[in-house]
């Protein structure tokens, strides 16, 4: 009789612990959902490439995943995904480098009305590319500070580097982005705080 009280005692403790397991995977599925058009976006401008920024999503919420039930709250979540993005990326700058060649020296984009639907799109492809053509560490400081908006301290800490080493790779990423595209309105007044 003891035995069997005992089994239902842990059978019992099975299910509720099957339904908070339920309950977190559903969260986490959620979290997903949500967030991964914003956690693609900045993995784009991080990686230049949308296969790349994919992948490293998909690493993020992998790590993400396995850290789930340690995470308190799903606010927590974003920021733990976003630093194992960060993390993961400085180390795929760290592997040796193959040399990349992009086609199409003329960087500069022809003129034309300033509200023409196609010179917005040949602007942002010309930005796209001067982006590419920015060191990796560089892309990802500019991104960190000026699409994310974070502040330095926050973005250097991000990144693993000292904020002067931060305002260095932005202050070079922001001279190669007016040398590659002289007509872009780069004001450094205009861009950081």
């Amino acid at each position: 009789m003891m035995m069997m009280q005992s089994a239902d005692a842990v059978a019992g403790t099975g299910t509720a612990m099957g339904i908070r397991m339920d309950a977190r995977e559903a969260q986490y599925a959620d979290f997903v959902r949500s967030r991964t058009p914003a956690l693609l976006r900045s993995a784009f401008l991080l990686t230049g490439d949308q296969h790349l920024a994919e992948d490293l999503v998909q690493e993020a919420f992998a790590r993400t995943h396995r850290a789930w039930s340690r995470l308190e709250r799903e606010g927590n979540a974003e920021a733990y995904a976003r630093k194992v993005m960060y993390h993961a990326q400085v180390s795929i700058w760290r592997r040796p480098k193959v040399a990349e060649v992009l086609p199409g020296d003329d960087l500069a984009g022809s003129g034309g009305r300033a509200d023409d639907p196609a010179d917005d799109a040949a602007r942002r492809v010309v930005l796209h590319r001067a982006l590419l053509r920015l060191s990796p560490k560089q892309r990802a400081a500019v991104v960190l500070r000026y699409f994310e908006d974070h502040t330095e301290a926050e973005a250097a800490e991000l990144l693993g580097v000292s904020p002067s080493t931060l305002r260095t790779q932005c202050t070079r990423a922001l001279d190669r982005l007016r040398t590659l595209v002289p007509d872009l309105r780069l004001d450094h007044g205009e861009v950081t705080r």
